[in-house]
Parts: C-alpha cells; sequence; structure tokens
C-alpha cells in the first residue's frame, strides 16, 4: 500500500501561520507529536509522506507515535493523562468524540475548515476530520462464489465460511462493526452476535492484524472497507478480493484529528492541522489510507475508485448515542464473544 505520488507544497496562508510566529516560539517550539494508530505510520501508509513533506516546509521534527488502532488512542490518552506527549491525536472518530473531549485533554483547534467536506457535514470545534469510509466486509473472490449481499446473510450464513473482525475496545473498525450490528438489529443485536460468532475465526486488536490474516489466507472475509479493493485494483492490479453491498446500506466512519491543550501552546501543531486540510495531505490518503479525503485535493481519484461499491443508504449513530451507550453495547458483545 506504498504511495508514490509525490507531495504538493504547503498552502501560503499555511506558510503566513508559520511565519506570523513570534521568532522565539519558532525556536522553542520546533517538534510536532502526533499520536495516530500503526497503518498510518507502517512504511506503506500515509505517515511517511506526510513526515517528508511537513518537515520540509517547516523545518521541524514531526514525530509520529503509534498504537494499533483508533480505540487505543482514546485509551492511552486516559492512561497517561496530562503526562501525554501528543500535540496533536490523529485516528479517532465521530463515535469517540465525546468520550474524548471528557478527557478534558484537547483545545480547540481554532483552524479554518472551509475546505473540509464528509458525507451529512461534520464541525466542530475540538476535531477536524481527514477523511472517511464505509465499513465492509471483504471477501476473496476465488474462494467465496456466493458473497453475503446483506448484513442478515452475514450473521446467519455458512458457519464454515469465516470471517476476521477487530475488537470494539481497542479498534475504530471494532467499533464500527459493532455499531453496525446495532443500528440494523436494534435489541436482537445480542442474538445476532450469537449467531455471528459461529463465523467468527478471530478477533484481533487492530486493523492491521486482520487484513493481514485474510491476505495471508486465513479466512476468506475480514471486516474492512468499501475503499480497500482500490489498493489490490492499483497497486496489485488484481480483483480478486472484493466488497460485499449490503442492502441494509453500510455503516460511515469519519476519521478526526485534534489539537491537545500541550499542542495549543505549540505554533507548529496548529499548522499541521491546517497542512492537514490541504493537498499536501489529502493527496496521499486515497492510495495510502486507502480511504476519501475530506480536505482540498489537486488531482482526481484514480478510476478504479469509480467501480468500489456505493453504499445504497448511511449508517451513522451520533457522537451523543454512542457515547451513552458505547460501554454497554462493548459489554453485550463481549458476554456473547467470550462465551
Amino acid at each position: 500500500m506504498r504511495a508514490l505520488r509525490p507531495m504538493t507544497m504547503l498552502t501560503t496562508g499555511l506558510t503566513a501561520l508559520l511565519l506570523a510566529q513570534p521568532a522565539a516560539a519558532q525556536d522553542v517550539k520546533n517538534k510536532v507529536t502526533v499520536y495516530t494508530y500503526e497503518s498510518f505510520t507502517a512504511e506503506w501508509g500515509p505517515g511517511p509522506l506526510v513526515e517528508n513533506a511537513f518537515e520540509a516546509e517547516c523545518a521541524c521534527d514531526l514525530e509520529f507515535v503509534s498504537v494499533a488502532d483508533g480505540v487505543a488512542l482514546l485509551n492511552r490518552l486516559r492512561l497517561e493523562g496530562d503526562a501525554a506527549r501528543a500535540d496533536i491525536v490523529l485516528g479517532l472518530d465521530t463515535n469517540l468524540v465525546v468520550d474524548a473531549k471528557q478527557t478534558g485533554l484537547f483545545a480547540p483547534h481554532g483552524i479554518d475548515t472551509a475546505a473540509v467536506s464528509v458525507p451529512g457535514g461534520y464541525t466542530d470545534e475540538f476535531f477536524v476530520p481527514y477523511d472517511y469510509g464505509y465499513f465492509a466486509v471483504v471477501y476473496d473472490s476465488e474462494v467465496i462464489q456466493d458473497p453475503p449481499a446483506s448484513l442478515k446473510a452475514l450473521v446467519e450464513g455458512d458457519s464454515e465460511e469465516k470471517i476476521v473482525i477487530q475488537d470494539p475496545r481497542t479498534s475504530t473498525p471494532g467499533l464500527g462493526l459493532l455499531l453496525w450490528v446495532k443500528s440494523v438489529y436494534g435489541e436482537d443485536a445480542a442474538a445476532a452476535w450469537e449467531k455471528l460468532s459461529d463465523r467468527v475465526l478471530t478477533v484481533t486488536p487492530g486493523w492491521s492484524e486482520a487484513y493481514g490474516l485474510f491476505t495471508s489466507g486465513e479466512a476468506p472475509m475480514v471486516l474492512s472497507y468499501t475503499t480497500s479493493p482500490a489498493y489490490h485494483m492499483i497497486a496489485e492490479d488484481a480483483d480478486r478480493y472484493r466488497a460485499a453491498a449490503f442492502s441494509e446500506g453500510h455503516y460511515l466512519q469519519i476519521e478526526i484529528a485534534g489539537l491537545t491543550r500541550k499542542g495549543a501552546e505549540n505554533p507548529l501543531a496548529r499548522a499541521f492541522l491546517s497542512f492537514m486540510t490541504g493537498p499536501a495531505f489529502q493527496d496521499v490518503i486515497p492510495e495510502t489510507n486507502w480511504m476519501f479525503p475530506a480536505g482540498e485535493t489537486s488531482k482526481p481519484l484514480d478510476p478504479a475508485f469509480d467501480k468500489l461499491v456505493q453504499p445504497q443508504e448511511s449508517l451513522l449513530f451520533s457522537p451523543e448515542d454512542v457515547a451513552e451507550n458505547r460501554d454497554a453495547w462493548v459489554d453485550e458483545w463481549l458476554a456473547v464473544m467470550s462465551r
């Protein structure tokens, strides 16, 4: 999943933002620390290209600190509290917004987000979207000839055809599947998980481990994204791995980044958030993070993205609903999956 496109220059507005800071502040704050997830910082992920581009423009040090997945980011912040080194936290999603705010560790970002656009719209004084996508069951078409056409078909299908999923306690895709099942099944979610558990080969802490097991042939299905097949089409010139279109709709994920209270004292942290909304960052997202860009781009998507599943309905709980019910819904999931 390595991107080869060169990065574009930072916008004039971002450069002005940096130059407008007092010289002493620039001398003292010459480093930005970003907490994120492992697939972002992997050699094939966006991290290396983002780091090179931002450092070239800011004459500073951009340091990534990674954990397994998005929910693990929030768990780490809670554990570290005021001792957290992060200036920016990149890789939470809107399902975690309320819980993230309750840590008291974030500050208003104060940047212009006019270029940011996601399905249904999203604005927040603390968090800025940087990409979005739809969860999907990705399957190996050489193994599965009749993929599930609905969440119900997945739940009630052949238990010999296994799927790898992620843990909602540590992974944003895992949490996304939890919410997807709840949005479709409601009060019958526990019964749905009971049936689906027979098809689950294993539950991994994060997306990277799950997708690795899938592509190595350990299971013919994996919880991933509608955009995942684009990687195989573009990087491998292959269409073996495909996303199943579900009749009930697909659950939307909007990934976000936020400025910490520590980062609010670092001018380069806000500069990074501004950079994140522009082409130098956004052009990299589709073919490294394999998601849809949420900000300004300078080039169209590869035609492979036109061949992807187009969800007929977008499913999404409000951040408040997730915050109110997440613990109970995770407990419900755990009670079934731990049997």
